[in-house]
């Protein structure tokens, strides 16, 4: 007899749904809220508090929806047996088209198109009312449907192309790895890493973005002298035109060694009222990069791979694990699958400590900008971005503490002015 293994998985992720809607609830609540929290009274104007507060419930409505439908879905899914019977069919169409469907990995990718099939569909009505009703609504959407359309083509067509060569490396892996599996999986995880994090910014992005250089200017001056300052081996420095798309704005680095580029969205040069604001802004992440954070970070995630790569090995040929999800065979993707929903209460634990983490070096990356003489122009700027953003005033700080990678405005301001006053004592 199988051991209830469905059973606990599916109990774990109703308690995690019944604590996370908990959380939920305690952010909707607080983003109901009336009022502006006292520090930010007279630093954000009441109207873009009003136009914050509308926006961010609309959002919290749409998330209750949209998690009971997926914690349903995914029940469901999971408690009738779906993934067997959905793998035999993929497994049939396969020989009907004259396949070998004994070939695991030939079988594997037509499950995955399968699935990937039946997620776009699920996934389409809540994407189309997210952009078109949401975000329009108040005034962020900037997509026509065709452009909508042609990005989720140019995202189906890169899965078609780089999923089944991955998925296929994964199975050979597995299959030839013995005991040393779990170090030959993160060794192929890792080199894919390095490739998608070399290759997405300059064959992938390029594709659903524009990336101009960023004209001659007191800005470029102003930002080329804070990079060599600090010596950072600035190569080249893009605007991408965000704008076309949404009027939230960004700014972000990449690139290895000495070969490092900084993207600016045109929306943040639009909605920051002078050069230095955004230089502030870039000073914030270049903090990122002079304190490590994004080497501790890469780190951090790649142990975590390695340690989740080693419970896999462990329970991949548990035949009583693969019985209890409905499974006669072994077939290695659904090892990968069965194994992720096991460990859900381990993800959220790592999630919540990795979020911990961000957030302290949140403060450390504006602390830097500071030190650099930038604390009023940090300040104006984080406010503009909040207000721009219409991003919420008000949080509840267990759903912060939980849930957000970077501390709330209030949080952020007040750090900045301890700091302040810390210098002056």
């Amino acid at each position: 007899m199988a051991l209830p293994y469905l059973e606990a998985v599916l109990c774990f992720m109703i308690l995690m749904y019944i604590f996370e809607t908990y959380l939920d609830i305690r952010q909707h609540r607080a983003l109901k809220l009336p009022t502006l929290p006292k520090p930010l009274v007279g630093v954000i104007s009441d109207e873009k508090f009003k136009r914050s507060r509308d926006y961010s419930l609309d959002k919290s409505y749409f998330h209750f929806v949209h998690e009971a439908v997926t914690i349903l879905m995914d029940t469901t899914i999971l408690y009738y047996k779906v993934l067997p019977w959905f793998w035999k069919r993929s497994g049939e169409l396969v020989t009907k088209v004259g396949l070998n469907a004994e070939n695991e990995i030939i079988h594997t990718l037509a499950f995955l198109a399968g699935a990937m099939v039946w997620s776009q569909i699920i996934d389409l009505p809540f994407s189309l009312y997210s952009t078109f009703v949401i975000e329009a609504r108040h005034g962020f959407n900037k997509q026509t449907i065709w452009l909508f359309i042609r990005d989720m083509v140019k995202g189906i067509l890169l899965s078609m192309i780089l999923g089944p060569p991955i998925v296929a490396a994964i199975i050979y892996i597995v299959q030839i790895g013995g005991p040393y599996l779990a170090i030959y999986l993160w060794g192929f995880m890792f080199v894919l890493a390095l490739l998608m994090m070399t290759i997405y910014p300059i064959v992938i992005a390029p594709l659903f973005n524009k990336f101009t250089p960023l004209p001659e200017g007191v800005l470029r001056e102003k930002i080329e002298k804070l990079a060599a300052s600090l010596k950072f081996p600035l190569k080249k420095l893009f605007v991408v035109d965000g704008s076309t798309r949404s009027s939230h704005s960004n700014a972000y680095m990449y690139g290895f060694f000495k070969n490092k580029r900084i993207v600016l969205y045109d929306t943040l040069i639009q909605q920051c009222s002078n050069e230095d604001e955004i230089v502030s802004v870039i000073a914030h992440e270049l903090g990122h990069w002079k304190l490590n954070h994004t080497v501790y970070s890469f780190i951090a995630v790649q142990l975590l791979m390695f340690l989740q790569f080693g419970g896999y090995t462990l329970v991949r040929n548990s035949k009583d694990l693969f019985e209890s999800f409905g499974f006669e065979d072994q077939p290695i993707i659904i090892g990968l699958i069965i194994f992720q929903h096991t460990i859900i209460p381990l993800q959220h634990l790592l999630s919540f400590c990795l979020n911990l983490v961000s957030r302290a070096f949140e403060f450390q990356a504006d602390a830097f900008a500071k030190n650099l003489g930038y604390a009023s122009q940090l300040r104006a700027a984080l406010v503009k971005l909040q207000e721009e953003n219409l991003s919420a005033m008000n949080t509840d700080p267990w759903y912060s503490a939980y849930h957000y990678s970077h501390p709330p405005l209030v949080e952020r301001l007040q750090a900045l002015e301890d700091a302040d006053s810390k210098k002056e004592d």
